[in-house]
């Protein structure tokens, strides 16, 4: 595994009759991209390992290390490694090579714990500190993206976008459910509660035409104005207040207001099933809305249109992954870390202006639906004095107010988010992590990993967070995704 050569022994001008000794760490089982991290960098460097000319599945480094003991990992295409065939120890939160260098020859290695107590894991104080979002620290610590297999990648994907279209996104069979626009708003949120979703799509069944959708977002707006004093809109209203006269009063409050979140009103965005799916994202993303509904009218004024399916970025990315699944390797870009590349929204540091919404489980309802609107994000992650992830409320997590008609006797001011979450969760214990609302992963996990996950139906987003501790370090979302492999 390594070999120390004597004859290279040098003092350092750094301190006074200090010895090092170049070592040669080997990795000789393949992979794209090969990195060495150690105590002897403070676990703080991933040192590139080169392939061994003849040997493309071996990789090596040479290091030079002060005697006495260290341990050292691998980080081979975005996952830490380590070498079972030589001696180690257990880390908290992994196993970490362990090697003794003495320049003494007849000093026998045994293995003990570290005495320094820095056995290395993955969220290591030290690697957490260094390991950040911006290009001065990426330039020491991690591989910088090339410009080539950025724009290798994206012009692969582009391409399988283009020559795809919506048609391939319709399920063999499934349901849709459209909303008539002169269905009471109340009825409407008792209907998206209990058919589970979190918006449907408008029809002016007049006009035999799709002209819009419902959405949580619209709910949040409603409650608010309710919780709002000298606000005319009341629960008596929601009887006989129809969807047309909501979406008529929210473009009034629009005009009307021009501070943040205040654009309410948009224009029906919708896709045909030949659209190519690089169109479909481009509206998702230009349009800033979750889903696109995929309509079908044989009529050139859009009369009698069918609605076939609602397309989403998740169901887009899940071709994406299904397609280069096998040829992974056309992507240069897939098997970097996502702490690597201009993804997600990251917990700033010291001195940036960027910031990650959090709020504790204390936190009124109010102050997160102000939250979501006001920083125009669909979900917040709740956490605890340490910044530990507990829970996320998301948009959609509105409709559970419709439960037992909730809405008509809570105080937003006075219900907490913890409180707000448990309608309808009745089932799980407080703040369980659940498979499908709060998905994870790590700094670490590669791009490839990220991508699979969120294709999955119902995951529109990942919380970055710190292995054992789950602190939150940032969100990476399906939109973020896109953003950067579209450019």
């Amino acid at each position: 595994m390594f070999s120390p050569s004597m004859d290279s022994r040098r003092d350092t001008g750094g301190v006074a009759g200090t010895v090092l000794i170049p070592m040669r760490f080997v990795w000789p089982y393949g992979g794209r991209s090969v990195y060495l991290s150690g105590s002897f960098t403070r676990w703080s460097e991933l040192l590139p390992m080169s392939p061994v000319e003849g040997c493309p599945t071996v990789f090596q480094v040479i290091y030079s290390l002060t005697p006495g003991y260290h341990q050292y990992k691998f980080f081979v295409d975005g996952e830490w490694r380590h070498d079972e065939h030589q001696p180690y120890v257990p880390g908290e939160y992994g196993i970490v090579n362990t090697v003794m260098l003495a320049t003494d020859p007849n000093f026998m290695p045994v293995v003990t714990p570290d005495p320094t107590g820095s056995n290395m894991d993955v969220d290591n104080e030290a690697f957490r500190r260094v390991v950040r979002l911006t290009d001065s620290t990426l330039t020491e610590v991690l591989p910088r993206i090339s410009d080539a297999d950025v724009q290798i990648s994206r012009q692969r994907i582009t391409a399988f976008l283009t020559t795809h279209t919506a048609y391939e996104l319709l399920p063999e069979s499934g349901k849709v459910v459209a909303l008539d626009m002169e269905l009471p708003v109340k009825q409407a949120f008792h209907i998206l509660h209990e058919q589970g979703i979190p918006m449907a799509p408008l029809c002016d069944f007049s006009k035999g035409q799709f002209v819009g959708v419902l959405s949580a977002l619209d709910f949040i707006l409603i409650l608010r104005e309710l919780g709002n004093h000298g606000s005319n809109l009341t629960e008596e209203e929601l009887e006989t207040h129809t969807i047309s006269a909501w979406k008529e009063g929210k473009s009034y409050l629009s005009r009307q207001n021009n501070g943040p979140g205040a654009a309410f009103s948009r224009r029906f965005v919708s896709a045909g099933p030949y659209d190519n799916l690089k169109d479909v994202s481009l509206k998702i993303l230009q349009n800033g809305v979750s889903t696109v509904p995929i309509i079908h009218s044989s009529s050139e004024d859009g009369s009698f249109s069918q609605l076939l399916h609602l397309a989403s970025l998740s169901g887009i990315l899940k071709c994406i992954c299904r397609y280069f699944r096998h040829c992974a390797n056309t992507l240069p870009i897939l098997q970097l870390p996502i702490c690597a590349i201009p993804v997600g929204t990251w917990v700033p540091r010291i001195g940036e202006s960027n910031t990650l919404a959090m709020l504790r489980p204390s936190a009124s309802l109010a102050s997160a639906l102000n939250l979501l609107v006001q920083a125009q994000v669909s979900s917040i992650p709740i956490v605890d004095d340490n910044d530990s992830l507990l829970d996320i409320y998301c948009r959609s997590d509105i409709t559970a107010l419709a439960k037992d008609r909730a809405y008509t006797h809570i105080n937003l001011d006075e219900m907490t988010v913890h409180q707000a979450l448990q309608l309808g969760q009745d089932s799980y214990q407080p703040y369980e992590l659940r498979s499908q609302r709060c998905q994870m992963c790590l700094r670490s996990d590669s791009l490839h990993k990220v991508m699979e996950r969120l294709a999955n139906p119902g995951v529109r987003r990942l919380v970055i967070v710190e292995a054992g501790s789950k602190r939150v370090e940032g969100i990476v979302s399906l939109t973020d995704i896109f953003k950067f492999l579209l450019g």
